[in-house]
C-alpha cells in the first residue's frame, strides 16, 4: 500500500462513518455532524447516529451518503425484541445501514447458540438494509474468541464485522483487525467488509488498519463496500492532512 498520507487520507474520507453517539446528543448536534459530513474534499460513507435521529439525518443528507444507526447499543444484551424494535425504528425512519451489538457477554459465558440466532433474526429483520455487527473485540480479549464472534457474524450474514462500540475500554486494536481479517478472507464472502471503530483518531491509525485491509483482502477491498472506519474525530486529521496541515499523529507512523 502506498504511504502517501494524502492517499491515505482520501481513502479514509471515503470509508468514514462518521459518528455521533453521545447520550447527551441533539437535533442541533446532528444538523453538524450533517454538516461535516460534506467535507469540502469530499463526503463520508456515512453518518452514524441513535435511531430517533434518523430521519432528521435522512433529510439532511444527499443519497450518497448513507445513514447508519446503532440496536442493541452499547451494552449488547441478549435481549432480540430490543434489538428487533431498534432495526424496525431505523428502517422505517429511512435508514440505510443497521450497527447492531452482537451479544458479547452471552457469547463468554459459552451460549453460542443463543448468539446465532440473535444474529439470524436480526439479519432477517433487518433485510435490505446493510447489516454491522459489532462484537466489542476488547472485551472478548482473546484471538479465539474474537474468531468465533466473527464466524457467526458472517455465517448469519453481516455485511460487516466491526470492532467496537468505543463505549469500553478497549476499542479497535492492530491485533483484533488481523483476527478479524483472516477470518474474513477464510469465510470465501467475497463482499464482507471490516469496520475499525473505537479510538482511531489521526490518519496514522487508519493507515494501519488499511494496510491490513490490503493485505488479507486485496487491494479491491479498500473501498466503502468493503471497509469502514467508525470515528467522530478522524475527520479533524483528515481534513489537516487534505489541507496540507500539520497531521495530529504522523510523525511515529511516517
Amino acid at each position: 500500500m502506498t504511504t502517501d498520507l494524502k492517499a491515505v487520507a482520501r481513502t479514509a474520507l471515503a470509508c468514514l462513518d462518521l459518528t455521533s453517539l453521545n447520550d447527551a446528543d441533539t437535533a442541533a448536534d446532528v444538523d453538524a455532524l450533517c454538516r461535516r459530513a460534506q467535507s469540502p474534499h469530499g463526503p463520508v460513507a456515512a453518518v452514524c447516529v441513535w435511531p430517533r435521529f434518523v430521519a432528521q439525518a435522512r433529510a439532511a443528507l444527499p443519497a450518497s451518503i448513507k445513514v447508519a444507526a446503532v440496536a442493541n447499543f452499547p451494552d449488547g444484551a441478549l435481549d432480540l425484541a430490543r434489538a428487533l424494535a431498534d432495526v424496525t425504528e431505523i428502517a422505517q425512519a429511512g435508514g440505510d445501514e443497521v450497527d447492531v451489538v452482537l451479544p458479547y457477554r452471552a457469547l463468554i459465558a459459552g451460549d453460542s447458540t443463543e448468539v446465532s440466532e440473535f444474529l439470524s433474526e436480526v439479519r432477517f429483520a433487518s433485510r435490505p438494509l446493510t447489516l454491522k455487527v459489532i462484537i466489542e473485540s476488547g472485551e472478548l480479549a482473546t484471538p479465539e474468541r474474537i474468531a468465533q464472534a466473527t464466524r457467526l457474524a458472517l455465517a448469519a450474514g453481516a455485511d460487516f464485522v466491526k470492532t467496537s462500540t468505543g463505549k469500553t475500554k478497549v476499542g479497535a486494536t492492530p491485533e483484533a483487525a488481523a483476527v478479524m481479517l483472516k477470518e474474513i478472507a477464510a469465510s470465501g464472502l467475497s463482499a464482507a467488509g471490516f469496520k475499525a471503530s473505537g479510538g482511531v483518531r489521526s490518519v496514522a491509525d487508519a493507515a494501519g488498519y488499511i494496510a491490513q485491509a490490503e493485505a488479507a483482502l486485496g487491494a479491491a477491498a479498500l473501498n466503502p463496500q468493503r471497509l469502514r472506519f467508525g470515528a467522530s474525530g478522524l475527520l479533524t486529521d483528515i481534513d489537516a492532512v487534505l489541507s496540507g496541515a500539520p497531521s495530529a499523529a504522523t510523525t511515529s507512523a511516517y
